[in-house]
């Protein structure tokens, strides 16, 4: 049976409650594309229906128009076969979709649809919204929030500035400079043209998109502004719409738990060595984790680690400085509450430790990684090193320091052969690799 995309991909924009005019249906009908492979995705009928069954209100118009949902409609991204009609999905959805992505008809390669925020949240913040204009359970999302006094300076300001993103909940604008809020224009991949720092090349809606996309999740402004082509570790940003991400497609770090020792090896060394490249960089800014776990963490097919989810990255701006963090409760509005309630107040940026990645990443990633992988006394040495780095209340230097032996011990642990296609033919001609 040819399985048919109406419901699954209607199923994925319940996440996609953005910038919307309130519609009641959406229906379109596209031309089908050069047939890939049948091995690679499954065929799918040229029409799709968008129901109010499925979307709700204000779900999906404002995908209209930008880059990643030309694709949907022009049938340029496809689900894998598990998601035909008659399998169905959760209740609750997944965090993640399989899908194949391509740029020209022809050559498929696979890619990561994630979810930015939980079906939870998602609810959470339909209800805060329609709450907020006293209107009944069902309200024009864009409407509301368009007519909020934040959005109103928005439409007003020619240049981003730490004054009109206070209150928003996001580590990375906790204590922006006015350098890294230039960038965030300047590199928008959203807008027909990003290259200048000022606005003037915004549509309404392309600011509210911003806008919107910053208060719900940070995570795909900063793939923008922070590309992995340009050696930070985050993975390719191909589009993203209301609370859906399209990324290249990865394997989360828990899933390496069982690797082989020098697998293991590897990865927890490639894992340091980021940490190392977000403290330290070419561009000044000190990035940090508020929080990690294992899922934030990807692997490619060529064993190269990265970021995966950099939602909880804050970033301090080592060369300007960051505009200070208001008095709490100041600039606190819907947009301050889209994903939860609104948050307390958030510590200054002034207090973030050098360490505070490396002790959290030591404490709660590394261990399951990298414990009874390697014989004594290596494995002694390395659960000694991770215990000093894991330590809050050491010193900076002090988990600095354990965190460089740490590598230390796992450097010769790697091994040089086709399974690290990343490093593969390197290594056996440069030590450095």
């Amino acid at each position: 049976m040819e399985p048919w995309l109406g419901s699954e991909a209607a199923a994925l924009c319940p996440g996609w409650p953005a910038l919307l005019l309130w519609v009641s249906a959406l229906s379109c009908s596209v031309s089908s594309p050069a047939s890939p492979s049948p091995s690679l995705v499954p065929r799918v009928r040229t029409s799709y229906n968008f129901g109010r069954t499925f979307l709700g209100l204000d779900k999906c118009n404002a995908c209209i128009g930008t880059s990643i949902c030309k694709k949907f409609f022009k049938e340029e991204i496809r689900f894998d076969n598990w998601l035909a009609s008659h399998l169905g999905l959760p209740s609750d959805y997944l965090p993640s979709y399989s899908a194949n992505y391509t740029d020209d008809s022809k050559t498929w390669r696979p890619v990561e649809i994630s979810r930015l925020v939980s079906k939870q949240q998602n609810e959470i913040s339909d209800r805060t919204i329609c709450a907020s204009a006293a209107a009944p359970k069902t309200c024009s999302i864009e409407r509301v929030l368009r007519k909020t006094r934040r959005f109103q300076k928005w439409l007003q300001a020619k240049r981003l500035t730490p004054d009109l993103v206070q209150g928003l909940p996001s580590p990375l604008l906790r204590c922006p400079s006015q350098r890294l809020l230039d960038r965030v224009v300047r590199r928008y991949a959203e807008v027909a043209d990003a290259g200048s720092i000022f606005m003037d090349h915004f549509t309404d809606r392309d600011k509210l998109r911003l806008l919107y996309t910053l208060a719900v999740n940070a995570h795909p402004i900063l793939l923008q502004i922070f590309p992995g082509a340009e050696g930070w570790p985050l993975p390719k940003y191909l589009g993203s719409c209301g609370r859906f991400l399209v990324s290249t497609s990865t394997s989360p770090l828990q899933e390496f738990y069982g690797a082989p020792p020098d697998q293991a090896a590897d990865l927890a060394y490639q894992l340091l060595g980021v940490l190392e490249s977000l403290r330290s960089n070419d561009l000044n800014y000190f990035f940090y984790f508020t929080h990690v776990d294992a899922g934030m963490f990807g692997i490619f097919n060529n064993g190269h680690l990265f970021i995966r989810d950099a939602s909880t990255l804050g970033v301090i701006d080592k060369q300007e400085g960051n505009q200070a963090a208001t008095r709490a409760g100041e600039n606190k509005d819907i947009f301050s509450c889209l994903v939860s309630d609104c948050q307390g107040a958030l510590p200054s940026c002034d207090t973030v430790p050098e360490r505070q990645s490396l002790v959290l990443v030591c404490g709660q990633v590394l261990p399951r990684l990298l414990q009874g992988k390697f014989p004594s006394p290596v494995q002694e040495e390395i659960d000694a090193a991770l215990a000093w780095c894991g330590d809050d209340t050491r010193p900076d230097a002090e988990v600095l320091g354990a965190a460089s032996r740490l590598k230390d011990i796992l450097r010769p642990l790697r091994t040089c052969d086709p399974r690290f296609a990343y490093r593969y033919p390197d290594c056996k001609y440069n030590d450095k690799f």
